[in-house]
C-alpha cells in the first residue's frame, strides 16, 4: 500500500507535533506540502524532515487554497489558529481530502456538523488531535472504566492548573480572543475537558459554570469552573485556570466511583498518581508512567497510527468529528450559561 500524503497548514507552535509523528509514521505517510502565511516559518518546518525524507520533494505555500489545487494530498492536518479551523477544515473535505484537526475542533457547532456532514457525504475521515488518549495512563483507565471496576460512578474531576502570563498573549494578538481563540476551557482545559466525558461516556444533561478574566487583558476567561450532571448520574467538574503563581502546578484527572479511585496527573496526564480497586487485576501496576518532557506529550505519534490505519481500513478513527464536537459543546455551553 503506497505511503499516504500528507500537508500541514500552520506552521507555528504545535506543528513541530506533527512532524515528529509523521517521522516516527515514516512507513505509512510522506510530507509533500506546507502552508504558512509567513513562509519563514514553513521553510523552517521544512528543513526538520530533510533528514528522515531526504528524497522527498516537500514544496512551501503561503495560499493554502493554492496549495489544495496545485497537490495530490491524502491528509491536511489543519494547525491555524482556532477560529479558523471549520473554514479550514471544510474547505480541505470540499477538496476531497482527509483533514486531522488540532484542537478544538471549531468554534462553533455549526461549522462542526458542516464538518461532520461532508465527511459522511464524501466518505472522507476527520480527526480531531486530542492525543492524550493515547497516553498509556490514560488508556489504562479506559479500560478499568470499561470493565465495570468502579462500580457506581460518582463523580469525575478534570483540573488544568496553569499560568500563561501577558506576555504569552501578546506573542500571538489572536491568543484569549473570542473570534479565535476562546479562553482558558477552549485553549488549555479542553483535553482535559475531552478526557473527563469520555472516560464518563454519558450524555451531559446540564451545564452550570462560574468564569471570570481575574488577571489578564484579554478578551475571554483565564478562569473557570464548570459543573456538570451526567445521563448515567455521575458529577463532572472543571477546574482551568491560566493565573496559577509562578508556573505550571498540575493537570489531573480524577475518577471516584463505589469500588474505585483513580487519579492521573503528571506534566500531561501522563502518570498514574492514585490506583485502587476493590478488585485486583494483572495491569493493576500503579506505577504507569509515559516519559514525556513537554505539555504537548507523546499522542501525536499513535493518533497518527490509528488514522492513518482507518483511513487505509476504511475505519473509524478513535477521535473523529462526533467525539471532537463534544468537548467544544461542553465548552460552549458554559459559555452561555456564564455570558461569554
Amino acid at each position: 500500500m503506497s505511503k499516504l500524503k500528507f500537508a500541514i497548514l500552520g506552521c507555528g507552535r504545535i506543528s513541530y507535533k506533527h512532524i515528529e509523528a509523521m517521522i516516527n509514521n515514516e512507513a505509512d505517510c510522506v510530507p509533500v506540502a506546507l502552508c504558512d502565511l509567513k513562509e519563514e516559518r514553513a521553510e523552517d518546518r521544512k528543513k526538520q524532515y530533510l533528514e528522515s525524507f531526504p528524497n522527498t520533494i516537500i514544496n512551501v505555500y503561503t495560499d493554502y487554497k493554492k496549495m489544495l489545487e496545485e497537490e495530490d494530498i491524502d491528509v491536511v492536518v489543519i494547525a491555524t489558529e482556532s477560529g479558523y479551523h471549520g473554514k479550514h477544515a471544510i474547505d480541505v473535505l470540499n477538496s476531497g481530502a482527509h483533514v486531522m484537526i488540532e484542537k478544538p475542533m471549531a468554534l462553533n457547532l455549526d461549522e462542526i456538523d458542516e464538518i461532520n456532514k461532508l465527511a459522511d457525504e464524501k466518505n472522507l475521515k476527520v480527526c480531531v488531535s486530542h492525543q492524550n488518549r493515547f497516553n498509556r495512563p490514560i488508556q489504562k483507565l479506559k479500560r478499568a472504566l470499561e470493565e465495570g471496576r468502579f462500580g457506581k460512578l460518582i463523580n469525575g474531576t478534570a483540573r488544568i492548573l496553569w499560568t500563561r502570563d501577558q506576555h504569552y498573549y501578546e506573542l500571538a494578538p489572536w491568543r484569549g480572543t473570542k473570534a479565535l481563540d476562546g479562553g482558558t476551557l477552549m485553549n488549555q482545559c479542553i483535553h482535559n475537558i475531552d478526557l473527563l466525558q469520555w472516560m464518563m461516556n454519558s450524555k451531559v444533561v446540564s451545564v452550570k459554570s462560574e468564569l471570570g478574566t481575574f488577571l489578564r487583558d484579554i478578551e475571554m476567561e483565564d478562569f473557570g469552573a464548570i459543573l456538570l450532571r451526567f445521563e448515567n448520574g455521575a458529577v463532572g467538574l472543571i477546574e482551568g485556570s491560566a493565573c496559577v503563581y509562578p508556573k505550571n502546578l498540575e493537570e489531573t484527572l480524577s475518577i471516584f466511583g463505589e469500588t474505585g479511585t483513580a487519579v492521573i496527573g503528571g506534566l500531561a496526564v501522563n502518570e498514574i498518581k492514585t490506583w485502587d480497586f476493590a478488585d485486583k487485576k494483572y495491569y493493576d501496576n500503579p506505577e504507569t508512567k509515559d516519559d514525556i518532557d513537554n505539555v504537548y506529550g507523546n499522542g501525536h505519534t499513535p493518533l497518527y497510527h490509528d488514522f492513518i490505519e482507518a483511513i487505509n481500513n476504511d475505519g473509524k478513527p478513535l477521535i473523529d468529528g462526533y467525539e471532537g464536537k463534544k468537548a467544544v459543546e461542553i465548552i460552549l455551553r458554559a459559555y452561555e450559561e456564564s455570558g461569554f
